[in-house]
Formats: structure tokens, C-alpha cells, sequence
């Protein structure tokens, strides 16, 4: 075989496996479509949620006295660690 005749032979191959991948990415894509209806067709619809009644916010409770001494202290002992 002359080399213009294997270049010709690689071309007609590299465009068989391009025109094969090529339809099989079109079937994928139109199998995975087709299955897509099918499943919205054939699912169960999903109940609506009845409405929650509205969330009450409890009152925060201020923290002691005591307590923010306490976390002051514990503020102050780290900064003076770290320098």
C-alpha cells in the first residue's frame, strides 16, 4: 500500500468512529429523554404540605451577671496569653 493509500484508510476509519460515537451520544440522549417522560407519566405525584403553622419566637433570656463576668475573665486571660 502507497502511503497515500493508508492515509486515505486512516481517514475513512477516524470517520466511521466519529459518525459511530456521534450516534450513539444522539440515542443516549434521546433514550434518556424518552425514560424521563416516563417517569414523570408514571410517578406519583407528590402531595402538597398543608401549611405550618407560623413559628413563635421564644424571648431571649439576658445572661447574668456572674455568667458575663465569667466570660470577660476568660477573654482577658487569652488575650494576655497571646501577648
Amino acid at each position: 500500500m502507497t502511503p497515500s493509500e493508508l492515509l486515505l484508510e486512516g481517514v475513512e476509519l477516524m470517520l466511521f468512529g466519529l459518525g459511530f460515537v456521534f450516534l450513539f451520544l444522539v440515542l443516549l440522549v434521546l433514550v434518556i429523554r424518552v425514560m424521563s417522560r416516563l417517569i414523570e407519566l408514571f410517578a406519583s405525584k407528590a402531595p402538597v404540605p398543608a401549611a405550618l403553622p407560623p413559628v413563635t419566637r421564644h424571648a431571649v433570656e439576658e445572661p447574668s451577671a456572674e455568667l458575663l463576668a465569667a466570660i470577660q475573665s476568660a477573654i482577658n486571660q487569652h488575650r494576655a496569653r497571646r501577648g
